[in-house]
């Protein structure tokens, strides 16, 4: 993935947020992990609503960074209204607002096949095959 190095790209671990301030650890871990195995490449979180920063705030931040590729990955386990309906809406309104970003959105975490392969190995306290 090295197309993902650019210097103009930007990644941001779109999560819903909550009330307790301890919700967020585990995809501030994800991003300190991404920074960690490749740290050219730009990662922020952004947030539905609760906790902060929102989608727009990060997207600005990213683009005074120069990022004009960002890709945006919803770290949802389920798909349901927030991933169907509201992040659709947040990111039409942001290409209409940014015609100058890119904007890419990938399917929501928890339907990608590694995923599902990695949950069912700790549901099973098995021994990643990799």
């Amino acid at each position: 993935m090295m197309t993902d190095m650019k210097s103009n790209v930007g990644v941001i671990l779109f999560a819903h947020g909550s009330r307790d301030p301890l919700w967020r650890l585990p995809i501030d871990a994800v991003a300190q992990e991404m920074t960690r195995q490749w740290p050219a490449l730009t990662v922020a979180c952004a947030f539905l609503e609760l906790t902060t920063p929102d989608l727009p705030t990060t997207v600005e931040a990213l683009m005074m960074q120069g990022k004009s590729h960002l890709r945006i990955v919803p770290m949802f386990l389920g798909v349901g209204r927030h991933a169907r309906e509201d992040l659709p809406q947040l990111v039409a309104d942001l290409i209409e607002a940014y015609p100058q970003v890119a904007f890419e959105m990938l399917p929501a975490i928890g339907e990608h096949p590694a995923m599902t392969q990695l949950m069912a190995q700790i549901a099973a306290g098995q021994p990643s095959k990799q």
